[in-house]
């Protein structure tokens, strides 16, 4: 197949098959053996999805025309300030460090590290924000140990 997107994360517009509902966080593949597919979360790690080993194949290229890109999960740091939702609970400072990921749902959630004794802890409880505010995160380099899962940037390749 031809004209595909590139492997990341994405929400679904709409359901694809009967696997694949509408308004869902997947990871889209676009190769591999038996092709192109879409794979649904399994659970949560350190605020990142982990992935179903089988996917659902996709019958034609049709199909990735219902999936809406989503900005990568990991840590971002605020470019400029926003609320994170219109009751404005929380406003997110500029250069504050968060961490992106998402809901089953693909709603985006922001966490916010804090320094312990032991060190930088990520919360388990994030913050709902709005898709919009994402453009006003720029991700950052961080290095990955050999022994850290595989994020959605090296899944499956």
């Amino acid at each position: 197949m031809s004209g595909l997107p590139p492997c990341g994360l994405y929400r679904t517009r709409r359901a694809l098959g009967t696997h694949v509902p509408a308004g869902r966080l997947v990871y889209f593949h676009n190769h591999g053996d038996p092709g192109p597919g879409l794979y649904l979360p399994s659970g949560w790690a350190a605020n990142r999805a982990r992935w179903h080993s089988r996917g659902t194949p996709l019958p034609d290229a049709s199909w990735a025309e219902h999936l809406e890109p989503l900005p990568p999960e990991g840590l971002y740091r605020v470019l400029s300030p926003f609320p994170c939702c219109a009751k404005r609970c929380r406003t997110f400072e500029p250069d504050q460090l968060v961490q992106l990921g998402y809901t089953g749902e693909a709603e985006a959630l922001l966490f916010i590290p804090e320094w312990t004794e032991q060190g930088l802890h990520l919360p388990t409880t994030g913050a709902r924000v709005e898709r919009e505010y994402l453009e006003r995160l720029a991700p950052l380099k961080v290095a990955r140990n050999e022994s850290a899962p595989m994020g959605s940037d090296g899944l499956l390749h």
